[in-house]
Parts: structure tokens; C-alpha cells; sequence
């Protein structure tokens, strides 16, 4: 036999060889269930404004927990995220504030400032209680009326408002006027929302929540199919828009800051400073994998984590940094899955006919 046609049958039969190794098709995975809540001294309370669809979310810390920030995207709104550098003097934050209304939403920490210094939780600084609530804004002033947005007096709402129990997902708090997929524009968008979810690990509980308001699309990273996005020029389903623009279709123009994806993952293990810094930063590998494009120039995408320390034990940041990417999918999938339109917004996922 040539040496040509020992090399072809060899190819072939490494070729076969490789397709029969093939494993089967992984079948698709059971949503994760549970909330951030379930984390022990996590609590949670939303605000959904009636006038337009717009919100803002507490995650209440009251007797402080450890915290640290990673910020990726590149038009970020935020408040307090120096305070939480390793090298920086508090240890402990009382609450996180996710709202919507672009930077005008930051008003509202002030409202949950005000409520946790009323119930007696705060900093000691001389004679006050000083309560640390960093925050971070997403960008829904293009749904509705842009000159109402969450204030002060939303803030202190959703701290009252907040609980252990399950928070609800979907069109709710700062995921009220989320959206995703805007890479082709507005018009062409679909619903984002909020979800939650947790996983406990042994004696450790990890849990994520997560205002879910991207430029790009929401993949199931199992399959890989678009669950919300960028739909067709008919509105009949998503397009896939990196896929679009790989075939040669130009993005929308878009303004810096017309996105902003935010979030928060916990767990009730000890962790200090700068081993939340790296929870944060695990968290963003989560959104990497269910969004798509991610942290652009448009978007701010920001991700605090606290740290509880409930559980007594010191935290293994290699399981860690391991479970926090599963959950913070889990809660990103979870929060377009229940989002629904809220009046002018555009259709859910399960809304598309």
C-alpha cells in the first residue's frame, strides 16, 4: 500500500475512533433552586415602582459582613466600592443597594442609610452608628418615564420590606425594567429581571442574586441556546447576536452605560477582604458564561460578595471559586426565565409566541 493510502486509512480509523469516544449528550440539568436568603444573615426586600417599570433590591446585612467588589464592565454606577478594597479601613458592610434608574438611583442607599441607622446598626464613629451601604445602578431610563426613578424613600421601602424568605424573581426591584440583548437596539431587546439561587456544599452555603440588564444575549451554557436576547427583525425569536455579527451585521450604536448587569454572591462561610475581592471576581466568570457579549463598553457590570461568616468555618477558595460560577449562573438564567413584559417593556422569554 502507498504511504499515501496507509495515511488516509489511518486517518480514518482515528477519525471513527474518535466519534465512537465521543461521550453521549449531556441531558439538560434541573434548574438550581434556592435564594441568596438561604445564606444565614442575608436578608432581602425589594421595591417595584408602580409609575414605570423601575425598582431597586436590598440585601440586608444588619450585624455587618465581610465584603469585597469586583467591577469588569466599563460604564459602572456606584457608591462605597473604594471602601471595600482589601487595603481600606472598614471591615464590614449592613447592606448592598441594586437599583435601577441610572446614577439617579443611587439616591436610594441614602433611604436604606436612614433606615439602618434608625434601627441602631451602623459603623461606631464617635457618638453615631455610621451604616455602610455600598451600591450599584443599572440603566432602565429608555422604558418609561425617565424622570422617575428609585429615591430615597424606595430604598428605605425595600430595607422594610426585606426578609429571609425567598425574594421574588423575574420583573421585580431592580430587575423591574431590566433588559437584555440590545446589541441591534431597543426595539429588538428582550426582558431581563432579577433572580436568586444557592447550593449548599457540606457546611457552607453559597448563594447569588442578580439584576440581570446586558447589551448582549442570555445563553443556557448546558446547551448553549439563547434563552433571551437580541430577537430577529420580525421580533419572533432571539437571533443570536454574536453569531449576527460574526456573519458580518453592525451593532446598534449605543451610549456607555445604556446596560449594567449587578449582583451580589454570599456565603456563610469566613472570608476576609480580599478573599471576597476573589468571590467577586469568581461571580463575573458565572455572568461570562450565561451572557454573551459580556462586560462591554456599554455595559457597568458590577459584583459585590459578602461574607457572613454563620457557618464558623474558614472558607476553601478553591471549592469556592468552583461554586460561585455555577451559582451565579443559575440565578442569571433564573431571572429571565421569570421575567415578564411590564407596560412598555418588551416580551419575557416565555412571552415569545
Amino acid at each position: 500500500m502507498r504511504r499515501r493510502e496507509v495515511a488516509a486509512g489511518i486517518g480514518a480509523v482515528s477519525l471513527a475512533g474518535a466519534a465512537a469516544a465521543q461521550p453521549p449528550a449531556v441531558p439538560a440539568r434541573a434548574p438550581m433552586g434556592g435564594a441568596i436568603t438561604d445564606v444565614p444573615g442575608i436578608k432581602v426586600g425589594h421595591f417595584t415602582e408602580a409609575r414605570r417599570p423601575t425598582g431597586c433590591t436590598v440585601i440586608l446585612t444588619e450585624e455587618g459582613a465581610v465584603g469585597g467588589v469586583e467591577v469588569r464592565g466599563a460604564a459602572p454606577g456606584t457608591r462605597e466600592t473604594d471602601l471595600l478594597d482589601p487595603g481600606n479601613l472598614v471591615e464590614k458592610v449592613h447592606a448592598i443597594l441594586l437599583a435601577g434608574g441610572s446614577a439617579f438611583g443611587l439616591e436610594a442607599a441614602t433611604g436604606v442609610v436612614r433606615w439602618l441607622e434608625e434601627k441602631g446598626f451602623g459603623f461606631p464613629a464617635g457618638p453615631a452608628r455610621v451604616p455602610i451601604v455600598p451600591a450599584a445602578i443599572l440603566f432602565d431610563l429608555t422604558v418609561g418615564d425617565a424622570r422617575i426613578r428609585p429615591d430615597a424613600a424606595a430604598g428605605y421601602a425595600a430595607a422594610e420590606a426585606a426578609g429571609t424568605g425567598a425574594p421574588a424573581e423575574g420583573s421585580v426591584g431592580a430587575g423591574t425594567g431590566a433588559t437584555v440583548g440590545k446589541l441591534f437596539g431597543a426595539a429588538r431587546a428582550m426582558k431581563g429581571g432579577i433572580g436568586t439561587a444557592s447550593v449548599k456544599v457540606g457546611a457552607i452555603t453559597v448563594g447569588a442574586i442578580v439584576a440581570v440588564n446586558a447589551v448582549g444575549d442570555v445563553i443556557d451554557p448546558v446547551t448553549g441556546a439563547v434563552v433571551a436576547g437580541a430577537r430577529d427583525a420580525e421580533g419572533r425569536r432571539p437571533l443570536g447576536a454574536t453569531a449576527a455579527v460574526l456573519r458580518g451585521e453592525l451593532p446598534a450604536s449605543m451610549q456607555a452605560g445604556m446596560a449594567t448587569t449587578i449582583g451580589v454572591v454570599a456565603t456563610d462561610a469566613a472570608l476576609t477582604k480580599a478573599q471576597c475581592k476573589r468571590l467577586a471576581g469568581a461571580a463575573h466568570d458565572g455572568l461570562a458564561r450565561t451572557i454573551d457579549p459580556i462586560h462591554t463598553m456599554a455595559d457597568g457590570d458590577t459584583v459585590f460578595a459578602l461574607s457572613t461568616g454563620k457557618a464558623g468555618l474558614p472558607g476553601n477558595m478553591m471549592a469556592l471559586g468552583a461554586i460561585v460560577p455555577q451559582v451565579m449562573a443559575a440565578a442569571v438564567l433564573r431571572a429571565v426565565r421569570a421575567a415578564r413584559a411590564v407596560g412598555p417593556s418588551p416580551p419575557g422569554a416565555s412571552e415569545l409566541g
